[in-house]
């Protein structure tokens, strides 16, 4: 067992280079694409040189293409990683990021700023703000239930209540809504896309997706202790109560700070975690970082056939889920045996 273990961990740091390789490449290839098409050679002689015979290279790379693939990176990132924390610690690969209703949340959230005719600011605040809000009832919902409940499904139950109620709250805010103006407006906000994410957005985006991603790579080890059980990891030392809060803090900082600029895209943070899981392990020291590489490269791929398949572009949240579900579904038939 102990000659066996370089050989897995040495296959592992493989996996992740590979990865990040693949992301690099599918960066080049997503700079390229676009109703002005682009050289990849063109493109790395610019990024070198910051020189191109093509006048329009530095207006179309640096405005227009490369803040929506970095926003493309940081949001398959985040709920990629927040998928695979919340895996880790429900010890459940069903799990998504939205479990425990900071998706429903921030909808609502920004239905409500729609429908109160605020800017593009207000809309991401009041996302935000609610999203987190979600997060906290749920938590506040699954605290007050006593210890003589299981704590992991009194979440879960608490995260469907708090979902389904504010998904309610989204269709009253549809039905009040403007059928002109405003309620296509709330339906396309939640269906995600990356059309109107600025540099502006990802200045305060990225540090708070950083805030709540590296703290959760550096605790990996800690999600593999508590996937032995509650009893267990308090046996080897584990708070178990206030790593599950630090789990939870982090994981919805990431998705409510994605989800308020970029609308609610599903099935990423449940499959990406999940086929991550079955190629490199369940070990979260690699998992986690290997998640975080293979989300970005995902998004990146569905937001090149969201603007590049049609005329019109497609919302993200409709890719994802044409793809994930099916994807999903063969999955598990596959891994149907194997036990978590």
């Amino acid at each position: 067992m102990i000659l066996l273990q370089p050989r897995k961990t040495s296959r592992q740091i493989s996996l992740i280079l590979t990865a990040s390789v693949l992301l690099v490449v599918v960066i080049l290839i997503s700079l390229s694409l676009g109703r002005y098409p682009l050289k990849i050679q063109d493109i790395i002689a610019f990024l070198f040189t910051g020189k191109s015979a093509d006048s329009n290279m530095s207006v179309v790379l640096i405005n227009v293409r490369l803040p929506r693939i970095i926003a493309a990176l940081v949001a398959g990132a985040a709920l990629s990683v927040s998928g695979a924390a919340y895996q880790g610690m429900f010890r459940n690969p069903m799990v998504s990021p939205d479990i425990l209703g900071v998706s429903s949340g921030a909808g609502f959230g920004a239905s409500l700023a729609i429908l109160l005719s605020l800017n593009i600011i207000g809309i991401q605040i009041l996302s935000f703000t609610f999203g987190l809000a979600a997060v906290f009832l749920s938590y506040s919902i699954s605290k007050s239930m006593g210890k003589s409940h299981d704590k992991t499904l009194m979440l879960v139950l608490s995260g469907m209540v708090v979902g389904t109620l504010f998904t309610s709250l989204i269709s009253l805010m549809k039905f009040l809504a403007d059928t002109d103006t405003k309620l296509p407006a709330i339906t396309f906000w939640l269906m995600g896309s990356l059309a109107s994410v600025n540099a502006s957005d990802l200045k305060v985006v990225i540090p708070v997706v950083l805030a709540g991603i590296i703290p959760l790579v550096l605790l990996g080890w800690r999600l593999n202790v508590l996937s032995f059980g509650e009893e267990e990891a308090m046996s080897l030392g584990l708070n178990t109560e206030r790593f599950r809060f630090i789990v939870i803090l982090c994981a919805s900082l990431i998705t409510a700070s994605v989800i308020c600029i970029t609308g609610h895209i599903g099935w990423v943070g449940l499959i990406i975690p999940h086929l991550a899981r079955n190629i490199i392990g369940p070990d979260n020291k690699y998992l986690i970082p290997f998640s975080f590489l293979t989300g970005s490269s995902f998004l990146l791929l569905v937001d090149d056939l969201a603007r590049s398949i049609s005329s019109l572009e497609i919302p993200l949240g409709i890719i994802t889920s044409i793809i994930g579900a099916p994807f999903f579904l063969i999955f598990l038939k596959r891994t149907s045996h194997k036990t978590w």
